[in-house]
């Protein structure tokens, strides 16, 4: 391979949550610190343990060699950088500059969203599982989060339940929904068949969709992201798309992210609350960070990427489903694994708990997936050298699954 994608990078002090908060109680879900003997081998924050891709830093060097750092006007080169890597790797057609707008995070639009297009009291939808973050947003905003569970076919494929939801948004009058694609945790691609028809869904009951697309790059062999509005002209109107850099990147740090809304109406809505609030003001790194990522260079290195995270999914979910009591997603994007370990506490007679406890011992820094909304679930991240992931492997071989 043309990068690096070997190299273990040691990230103690630098700035870190993956690494530094190993131990800590901030957020309340770090992995216990390992015993004597074993180093972490971080698996549960969603940020990856690999050097960004060279124009990046190239393009960041280049803008911290002149030495202001002033008030700016966003380039045209960051709205081209977004409209041609929008076409080139999704498919997208008809994005215009005034349908881009910047978002401090994934978090921040979602919120604006909920804060413009609902009230509080009011349900919004999620499916189940869930990434944490969203479920979060919506009960710390105080409205009231309605689920809609996942559920897997005879190929242990999770699957959208859309009579499910369907009476859900009937019973709750629920008009807002998020959803994640590719989804986080549960690591789908949604084919286009199953957007066609969970819009038709939201379409029948008036539901506005914020649509997190923050995976919509990390896709592998077979599978094709479709962004939520290019289903058909009502998602195209109804739905409020949500990207960044910062998962392909790795770029989560420097907080930059972007929203594409073709509705006026919407679009103005949630950039005016964005904007009259002052929290949305992009960082002049940001800016510069993402047009260096969506070059030519940035999408060479990122289809090597793939190629690493795709090798180290395949590794971790084939160990995880050797083993008895264990069902692992095989995902078809994102670098989690959601692992459904409930027969095997059961078979062992142990909790959850004492299962993540054993793992941690021995530093795997691997994640409650009761978070997310799996009642006896672990998720991993896999986005580390795969010499970390067999390692990984070999320590929950030899001290927690077959202790």
């Amino acid at each position: 391979m043309k990068y690096d994608f070997t190299s273990i990078i040691d990230r103690r002090g630098k700035d870190a949550t993956a690494v530094d908060n190993i131990g800590n109680r901030v957020w309340g879900n770090e992995p216990a610190a390992p015993k004597e003997g074993f180093d972490a081998i971080p698996m549960w924050v969603a940020d990856m343990n690999f050097g960004t891709a060279p124009a990046v830093t190239k393009a960041l060097q280049a803008r911290i060699s002149h030495p202001l750092y002033g008030y700016f006007v966003q380039r045209p080169e960051y709205f081209q950088s977004i409209i041609h890597w929008q076409e080139t790797h999704h498919k997208v057609t008809g994005l215009i500059r005034e349908a881009i707008g910047y978002e401090n995070g994934v978090h921040g639009c979602v919120t604006s969203c909920v804060q413009t297009l609902s009230q509080p009291g009011e349900a919004v939808f999620l499916h189940s599982p869930y990434y944490v973050g969203f479920c979060a947003d919506v009960e710390y905003l105080g409205r009231v989060p309605v689920h809609s569970e996942l559920k897997k076919d005879e190929n242990g494929v999770y699957r959208m339940n859309f009579e499910d939801m369907d009476a859900k948004l009937k019973a709750s009058n629920c008009h807002l929904a998020i959803m994640c694609s590719p989804h986080n945790p549960a690591g789908r691609v949604w084919e286009r068949w199953e957007l066609e028809k969970a819009m038709e869904v939201f379409e029948k009951n008036e539901c506005i969709v914020i649509s997190d697309e923050i995976w919509a790059d990390i896709t592998y062999t077979g599978h094709q992201h479709i962004p939520t509005q290019m289903v058909n002209e009502w998602a195209r109107e109804h739905t409020i798309g949500i990207y960044a850099p910062s998962k392909t990147f790795n770029l989560a740090g420097l907080i930059g992210s972007y929203h594409i809304i073709y509705n006026k109406y919407l679009r103005d809505r949630v950039s005016h609350y964005g904007d009259n609030t002052h929290y949305n003001d992009q960082n002049v790194l940001s800016m510069h960070a993402l047009i260096g990522a969506y070059s030519d260079e940035g999408a060479e290195w990122t289809e090597e990427l793939k190629q690493v995270l795709e090798k180290n999914c395949r590794y971790m979910s084939k160990y995880l489903n050797g083993v008895e009591g264990v069902s692992a997603t095989d995902p078809e994007g994102t670098y989690m694994i959601f692992a459904d370990c409930t027969e095997f506490c059961k078979r062992k007679g142990i909790t959850l708990d004492q299962l993540l406890k054993a793992g941690w011992d021995v530093g795997v820094g691997w994640q409650d997936g009761r978070f997310f909304g799996g009642p006896c679930h672990i998720r991993l991240n896999v986005a580390s050298p795969l010499s970390r992931i067999e390692e990984a492997c070999q320590r929950l071989d030899k001290y927690v699954f077959n202790a």
